[in-house]
């Protein structure tokens, strides 16, 4: 079929997907300037912008007559009606509606002309300030490259939001830059990864030999092995991983490595560990071997506090309290009195909530400096709520700095702390435990609480459980489980997992743990669902989206993280467009002007129509999001057990079936099953239930912690 060609005016666009750039748009065709529907990939399509487009009309059973795109081609607005709705439409800040007829009667077809190449004479135009000039001066410019990286980065699948965020790492400078060395993108700017900057280069002419290629290949190769959970990789497997990616010989793969490690201002580092060399990004290096220096240096310097006598101190916290203490219970109450820097662990139910408070209650006697921390804002409140001491998150601790970057508080500039309590501690990976433990003083006590049995952190390393195995530091582990914690199915079925053993599964009315035979994954999901959203509220006095938490091992599947999330949106949240009001969402990384954290859940205020900005309530910080961060938060009735670590919830429910049996892992199972305050249901099959406790395995995760604290801490545990 022969395809029509349409010419006219964007008057309206109806729908615009950042990602996918598809469309939906009313354009008045010239001549007759007759409405057409036109649909189809248009990406940087503007209101008031002429379009060519090639393609075919087409009935819609319910939409009727459209014109599907196949080909288009955009021009900037050349009469004077066209260019007034351009610039009335938001495109260009600092121009509303009032001021761009005000401009284009003055200037008439020559209103964009004057602001690219003459932009002062808008003076001419009465109501113009200088800074509303510059606003709109900037916003040009800004608007013109947009389009310009928009159109060529089309072909590669690159979303707005993307191309948005690449115009504000290189400015106008974006294209130049991109053809110069796109491979730099794959560092520079976020959602640009390595994959997506080789297929830009590959089309610029780029060599697969190039070295601007393999040095970032290498890079990724790191930040991939990262994400994993990897700090440092042997070299030998590393250079087989990047060969992989590269598809090069792997002499030439060494010789960047070499090279790299060799320059003035070196991305990597190379050490041996028990007789095999080892590759780490220079940053990460950095940080494992300053935990081990800032750790000895916390370990050997004198403590603000004064002394004190363990057992009068004992003595006297347990009469306050009217409890008795454990000896595994005083010895570690003790080794906090007595120790720089100390480690309490133990899984739920052994007491150390209990303890944190004995602590506490004497030292609050003997100084007013005392800080609360924990990795999540969850954590941190659970953690108010027990001790009724103020506790806050590492990163508002830290406090970031905007204008130079990092944290407020580091070694030039530390807390205020006599003592430092830091609960969750297993959550907290290599780059956050270094950046805070520069930033404590010399002077002051550090006490790392933690269950080391759960999942490691998301991010890199596995500092608590390195801390504890390396036998370098003062640690007491808590095993006995507390009479009132004993009466507790989920903390009994916790202990059961965590030793290998089948948990209980009585069903009786009274408990709070809670198993729900289902075979296939079809039925696990119908009964979840089911549960979530009729028996338990039905039941118990719990609201749906605050009180209870699905945790899923996987995204994809039907009993998989995506899916549950569009069910319960369309159940809680009945409507149209991805967030809805009321839908509950979590941040998927770290914001420091929002100070919104990875994991930190919030639920959805106002969705704006127009503008499709998203605002969103954390825990009384109230933060919008424009359409380009969207990619920043997604839905949290569903989210994996890794996201949720450290948080806590009244009821939790997890789909255990064979279905993830890659996933299923004791302690991913336990994690999951100690996130739950109140109920715990699992929903699927014995068998599955049966794998994921006698799976000990854990994936390892090479890091050099441990060989870093033993050079340089003396045995003391």
């Amino acid at each position: 079929m022969a395809q029509e060609k349409l010419t006219g005016i964007i008057e309206r666009i109806t729908f615009y997907s950042e990602e996918s750039h598809f469309s939906v748009a009313l354009l008045l065709a010239a001549p007759s300037k007759k409405e057409v529907v036109i649909i189809g990939t248009m990406p940087g399509i503007q209101v008031g912008v002429t379009a060519t487009v090639s393609g075919n009309f087409q009935r819609h059973p319910k939409h009727g007559i459209q014109f599907e795109v196949d080909e288009f081609q955009l021009e900037l607005p050349h009469n004077p009606l066209s260019i007034e709705k351009f610039l009335g439409s938001g495109s260009v800040r600092g121009v509303g509606k009032a001021y761009a007829a005000k401009i284009v009667e003055k200037f008439g077809a020559k209103s964009l002309e004057v602001i690219e190449k003459t932009p002062e004479r808008l003076f001419e135009v009465g109501g113009l300030g200088q800074k509303r000039y510059e606003m709109i001066v900037q916003s040009w410019g800004e608007q013109k490259t947009l389009q310009e990286v928009v159109i060529f980065l089309h072909g590669y699948g690159v979303s707005l939001a993307v191309a948005r965020r690449i115009l504000r790492t290189y400015g106008v400078e974006s294209l130049r830059k991109i053809r110069e060395n796109p491979y730099k993108m794959a560092k520079e700017v976020n959602g640009v990864g390595f994959i997506l900057a080789d297929s830009i280069a590959s089309h610029l002419g780029f060599q697969k030999e190039s070295p601007h290629r393999i040095d970032s290949g290498i890079d990724y190769t790191l930040y991939l092995l990262s994400q994993e959970g990897h700090v440092t990789f042997p070299l030998n497997d590393f250079v087989i991983k990047a060969k992989e990616l590269l598809e090069v010989d792997e002499e030439m793969i060494r010789e960047r490595i070499r090279i790299s490690y060799e320059s003035e201002k070196p991305t990597i580092e190379l050490r041996p560990v028990d007789g095999q060399m080892f590759i780490w990004s220079k940053a990460l290096y950095a940080c494992e071997k300053g935990i081990a220096l800032e750790i000895a240096r916390l370990m050997e310097g004198k403590s603000a506090i004064r002394e004190i006598v363990s057992t009068k101190a004992i003595d006297w916290v347990q009469e306050q309290c009217h409890i008795r203490f454990a000896d595994a219970q005083k010895e570690a109450i003790q080794q906090a009195f007595e120790e720089k820097f100390c480690i309490i662990t133990g899984g739920p139910g052994t007491g150390k909530s209990t303890i944190t408070k004995a602590i506490l209650a004497v030292y609050r006697k003997l100084t007013s400096k005392i800080i609360l921390a924990a990795p999540t804002g969850r954590a941190a409140k659970r953690m108010h709520e027990i001790t009724h001491h103020q506790a806050s998150t590492i990163h508002r601790i830290l406090k970031f700095d905007f204008t130079n970057g990092g944290f407020q508080h580091n070694r030039e500039n530390p807390l205020s702390a006599d003592l430092l309590i830091i609960d969750e501690s297993s959550m907290i990976d290599t780059y956050l435990m270094y950046q805070l433990l520069r930033a404590i003083p010399t002077s002051c006590r550090v006490i790392v609480i933690g269950d080391a049995n759960q999942l490691p952190s998301i991010g890199p390393g596995n500092v608590l459980r390195d801390l504890i195995e390396s036998k370098t530091l003062p640690t007491t582990n808590l095993t006995a489980i507390y009479r009132q914690a004993a009466g507790s199915q989920i903390i009994v079925n916790a202990h059961k997992i965590n030793k290998g053993e089948f948990p209980f599964i009585t069903n009786k009315r009274f408990s709070d743990f809670f198993f729900f035979e289902a075979e296939t994954p079809e039925e696990v999901r119908k009964t979840i669902l089911e549960l979530i959203t009729e028996r338990i509220p039905k039941k118990f006095p719990y609201d749906i989206k605050r009180d209870i938490q699905l945790l899923a091992p996987m995204r994809k599947g039907p009993i998989g993280i995506e899916l549950f999330n569009k069910d319960l949106q369309e159940a809680l949240t009945p409507g149209q467009g991805h967030m809805r009001r009321g839908d509950k969402v979590m941040q998927l990384r770290n914001n420091y002007q929002k100070e919104v954290f990875n994991g930190d859940i919030g639920y959805v205020q106002f969705v704006d129509a127009e503008t499709s900005a998203v605002t969103v309530d954390f825990d009384d910080n109230v933060v919008t999001y424009e359409p380009s961060e969207l990619d920043e938060i997604t839905l949290a009735y569903a989210v994996s057990v890794h996201k949720y670590q450290g948080s806590e919830c009244p009821v939790i429910v997890m789909p255990i079936h064979t279905a993830h049996f890659k996933m299923l892992t004791k302690n991913l199972l336990y994690t999951a099953v100690t996130r739950g305050r109140k109920l715990v249901c699992l929903v699927g099959t014995k068998k599955a239930l049966a794998m994921a406790v006698k799976n000990q395995e854990v994936e390892a995760r090479f890091t050099a912690l441990k060989m870093q604290l033993s050079c340089c801490i003396s045995k003391k545990a």
